[in-house]
C-alpha cells in the first residue's frame, strides 16, 4: 500500500506469466481499466475474454466498480499479459485486505502459471522438432 501524489491509496501488484511482466495499481475509482496509457480494451484489441480474466479477482470479491486499474505491461503477447494483469490485480486485492486473500486462493487467482516456452536445442529445428528422418 502508498499514498501516491493526489493523497489516494494505491494498491500495488505484480503478474508474470509466459514472458509478459505487469506492474498493476488499484486506485479507488469506477473501475476503469487503463493499459501502458491506453484504455484496456483498445490495448487488448477489444477482445471480451482478455478484459473478463482481468476483472475476475475483483468480480469474485464484488468490488468491480470500485477501483481503476492502471497497469504497465511488458513484454509477451495478449494473453500472457491478461494472465500477468490478473495476477498482478489478485495481489494487488490481498493487500487492500487480508481477508480477501482465501475467497481469490480458492479461485485460482493467486497461483502463478508457470508454463514458459521451451529453449531451442542445438540439431533440431525447435524444442523438440527434428530434422526429417533420411534413410540413404
Amino acid at each position: 500500500m502508498a499514498v501516491d501524489n493526489k493523497d489516494r491509496v494505491v494498491y500495488w501488484g505484480t503478474g508474470r506469466r509466459k514472458s509478459s511482466i505487469a506492474r498493476v495499481r488499484l486506485v479507488p475509482g469506477s473501475g476503469e481499466i487503463t493499459v501502458n496509457g491506453r484504455p484496456g480494451n483498445i490495448h487488448f484489441n477489444r477482445i471480451p475474454t482478455y478484459i473478463q480474466s482481468i476483472r475476475a479477482p475483483l468480480e469474485t470479491l464484488g468490488l468491480e466498480n470500485d477501483y481503476d486499474i492502471l497497469v504497465t505491461a511488458e513484454g509477451g503477447g495478449l494473453t500472457g499479459q491478461s494472465d500477468a494483469v490478473k495476477l498482478g490485480v489478485a495481489r494487488a486485492l490481498c493487500q487492500l485486505a487480508p481477508e480477501n486473500r482465501q475467497p481469490l486462493k480458492s479461485e485460482g487467482y493467486l497461483t502463478r502459471d508457470p508454463r514458459a516456452k521451451e529453449r531451442k536445442k542445438y540439431g533440431l529445428h525447435k524444442a523438440r522438432k527434428a530434422p526429417q528422418y533420411s534413410k540413404r
